[in-house]
């Protein structure tokens, strides 16, 4: 009866463990397209004015971020980082 019980619970916490990975493996890739998208639009970009290099910067930043919280398996502040980033993109090449 005993061996059941604890069968039972290794299955349930084998069961939380493996939804917890499904999660992390959808981060990882959504935190490395993301990442590629943004060095992409920072190669093209090119900051207008005073307020835009600033915007570009902080976008750089974001990027350098997003890529060491990939490194520590982060991936779903890697993702929130890389999408801030590319926001900085937007707003340098506007000028802002």
């Amino acid at each position: 009866m005993k061996l059941n019980k604890v069968f039972g619970l290794g299955l349930i916490l084998s069961a939380v463990l493996l939804t917890g990975c499904a999660g992390k493996t959808y981060d990882r890739s959504a935190c490395s397209n993301q990442i590629d998208a943004a060095w992409k639009e920072l190669n093209f970009a090119e900051a207008e004015g005073f307020a835009g290099t600033v915007s570009y910067s902080k976008a750089l930043a974001l990027l350098t971020a997003a890529k060491t919280q990939q490194q520590f398996e982060r991936f779903a502040s890697c993702k929130q980082k890389a999408k801030r980033a590319r926001f900085y993109i937007a707003e340098s090449r506007a000028g802002r």
